[in-house]
């Protein structure tokens, strides 16, 4: 394996990297307006101004342990600036919301940010850098050993081309070795913006492992895709956002399973 350049910029703001060791501080939320210590994440009346333009309005969500949401809408609905809202990287403008116990749009959010992981719609990886050596610079920036990145990737399919330098991969393959970061990174809240994309019917059951194993930890996940149907399986229950607000649909993951049969 090359050595690994440094130092090196940061990739893309879709990719959460902690500081080396960095404790994952759990609050106790503040129930008396509004936020629940229990909750993965909780919004209450969110709004948020991109630019002076309103996308989120009076939004309220709530992702509980264990559980997994789908999140569907049009272009420019919104989607995108609620995980990012939930990533931690943008403040709300109106209302409250709690991640990981941490109130959003505090300095607490700093503690929280090891135990949340997003993967958006550009890879964050070096391109010249081979997918096991991106794997390994993130085990190093995060203080775990360089042998979880091979392991990662021999779950996603890609042990055989861990030699692969990232600018002579598929879309696919990037987003699979974006699901190995994930592995590796073991977060208790999960982000996917269009988890699907770029992954054929194959490999599509990657995202539902990655969901699962965070789940079984306790944590919690917000999967966004254009296609409802393909949330199926994976998610315990689909709700959408339309014009920056959240709508009531009587869609849920179970009731789509039943429309595929």
């Amino acid at each position: 394996m090359r050595p690994v350049p440094r130092p090196l910029p940061r990739p893309s703001e879709s990719w959460i990297v902690p500081e080396p060791r960095a404790p994952l501080i759990l609050r106790s939320g503040d129930p008396s307006s509004g936020g629940s210590p229990s909750a993965v994440a909780h919004l209450a009346g969110l709004s948020v101004t991109v630019q002076r333009t309103p996308v989120l309005r009076d939004l309220t969500m709530t992702v509980t342990p264990g559980e997994a949401v789908g999140l569907v809408g049009a272009n420019g609905s919104g989607k995108s600036t609620l995980l990012r809202i939930l990533a931690t990287l943008l403040p709300p403008l109106g209302g409250a919301g709690w991640v990981l116990g941490a109130r959003l749009g505090t300095r607490d959010v700093e503690g929280i940010r090891p135990g949340i992981a997003l993967v958006g719609h550009t890879p964050a990886l070096y391109p010249r850098l081979t997918l096991g050596e991106n794997l390994a610079f993130y085990c190093r920036l995060t203080g775990r050993d360089v042998d979880a990145a091979e392991a990662a990737l021999a779950i996603v399919g890609l042990g055989r081309a861990a030699d692969r330098t990232a600018d002579r991969c598929s879309h696919g393959m990037l987003r699979r070795a974006e699901l190995a970061r994930v592995l590796i990174t073991s977060p208790h809240l999960l982000l996917l913006d269009e988890a699907h994309a770029g992954l054929d019917r194959a490999s599509a059951g990657l995202v539902e492992v990655v969901v699962d194993a965070v789940r079984a930890r306790g944590g919690g996940a917000v999967v966004v895709s254009h296609e409802r149907d393909r949330l199926a399986g994976t998610v315990d229950r689909i709700v959408e956002i339309e014009n920056g607000t959240l709508r009531a649909t009587d869609r849920s993951a179970a009731a789509v399973n039943e429309v595929r049969r």
